[in-house]
């Protein structure tokens, strides 16, 4: 394991889970926070560098051999990454579709209270096309490249000597579904925060199975950019469905 850290850090730690818990906290906790802030601020600039810092967590910790083993690399087949961004919107159509017929256009919907963060969603007539692209756009970039390179790629592989494949991809997978609540789940209305239970389960459940695709895609292209693509194509739809259908 002394191969995939970068010597400085070799001093520090241990490619393994507590170095996983560590990551999660380093950049869970801070994201939580900023998210949240966001809601009040009705700003999500600077989230996006959140997702930007961690783009480069595998290139400051790994060396060259350690980014090959957690997946970055060219997949088999590049025809898989395709197929992988259209799993990842299909995902997101079927949390659409349980969230409208449950609640419909109420804030008890995850989609009508993250598309309320992006104020192009509300625009009519010919301007929406143009902010339709430059919300889903950065969407596509910053959040599947750096939560990918973070959790199905450092994090899961620091989980994966001790517990296996399979039960890592379970705790990236919780990792990355509970920091989601900062999304949806602990809502900002009318100036009062509220938490909504059944709707925040929900939602964690929903990032979970999300998680567990996006790892299955990984697998698929046996690189870490199937998981990417199919963040890509979740996050593509989620715009789509923010802007044209609520």
């Amino acid at each position: 394991m002394d191969k995939i850290l970068r010597a400085f850090w070799n001093r520090y730690f241990h490619y393994d889970w507590a170095f996983g818990l560590f990551l999660i906290l380093l950049f869970g906790v801070p994201r939580f926070v900023i998210v949240l802030q966001s809601y009040v601020t009705r700003s999500y600039g600077i989230v996006m560098f959140v997702f930007l810092a961690m783009w480069f967590v595998p290139f400051i910790f790994l060396t060259r051999y350690g980014r090959k083993c957690i997946g970055i690399r060219r997949p088999d087949h590049c025809g898989r990454l395709f197929l992988s961004f259209i799993a990842g919107g299909m995902s997101c159509a079927v949390i659409f579709a349980l969230f409208f017929l449950l609640y419909d256009k109420t804030m008890d919907n995850a989609f009508v209270y993250i598309g309320g963060n992006n104020p192009g969603a509300s625009i009519s007539g010919p301007d929406k096309q143009l902010y339709f692209w430059i919300a889903v756009i950065p969407s596509m970039i910053f959040s599947p490249i750096g939560e990918e390179f973070l959790y199905r790629g450092v994090i899961h592989g620091s989980f994966v000597q001790r517990f296996g494949e399979s039960k890592a991809s379970v705790l990236d997978s919780l990792a990355f579904a509970v920091t989601h609540v900062a999304h949806f789940g602990i809502v900002y209305v009318s100036g009062i925060w509220q938490f909504l239970p059944f709707p925040a389960v929900l939602w964690v459940l929903s990032m979970f199975v999300v998680s567990q695709i996006f790892f299955r895609c990984k697998q698929f292209c046996n690189s870490i950019w199937g998981a990417v693509f199919a963040h890509a194509g979740f996050n593509c739809f989620m715009m789509y469905f923010i802007f044209y259908q609520l």
